[in-house]
């Protein structure tokens, strides 16, 4: 091999070993449409040749998302969920009330207090308040303990609230809904829970 061959095969060698400097675009471009907004993205034309939609297509319309975020203490007892639209808390039914009972228990008007402060801040003015239970037991008897449940709720909230301008909605769902699985008593106790729910303020 030649002395010139070989200086040029290193050359070569040395030119694939170099680390090639990257970087991050200081300023990277994206196609307009499709930049993070809070707001439904912008109109698209349905007859833009472009979008080579299929003979008789149609464009859906244009929507936001529903993002839902879900936080839950760590005893399991409360959680929360928000979406783009609505509140919803979740007590669990040991927090608020004896076994097999509607009666509220010591520390459940300090929760129920709570959520009614939310509920203010928020300025909602309609609310849900649904009990559930466990499948254990007839299922009449858990269409009626849920009830009695969400009753006892209502009663506290609407005294917090005092204002004749909330409306509620008030139902005993039983067993129906469950947010866990029923085979084990972890998961029962999830599904033994009252729900309250309202919108979001918009604010």
């Amino acid at each position: 091999m030649t002395r010139a061959r070989l200086t040029v095969l290193l050359t070569a060698t040395l030119l694939l070993l170099t680390p090639t400097p990257s970087h991050a675009d200081d300023d990277p471009v994206v196609p307009p449409g499709t930049e993070a907004t809070p707001s439904a993205p912008v109109r698209v034309d349905p007859n833009d040749p472009d979008l080579k939609l299929p003979d008789g297509a149609t464009l859906a319309g244009a929507k936001v998302l529903d993002i839902k975020s879900v936080v839950e203490d760590e005893s399991g007892d409360e959680r929360r969920e928000d979406t783009n639209s609505d509140v919803k808390f979740a007590l669990q039914a040991e927090v608020l009330f004896g076994k097999d009972s509607a009666r509220l228990g010591g520390q459940a008007r300090s929760r129920i207090a709570g959520i009614a402060e939310e509920i203010r801040t928020q300025h909602a003015t309609r609310i849900r308040v649904f009990g559930f239970t466990d499948d254990l037991g007839s299922a009449a008897h858990g269409d009626v303990l849920s009830k009695r449940r969400a009753n006892a709720v209502h009663d506290v909230l609407s005294q917090e609230l005092d204002d004749a301008g909330v409306t509620y909605e008030v139902r005993g769902y039983g067993e129906q809904y469950p947010i866990a699985d029923n085979a084990s008593e972890p998961g029962r106790k999830k599904n033994r829970r009252v729900e309250v729910s309202f919108p979001r303020s918009n604010n």
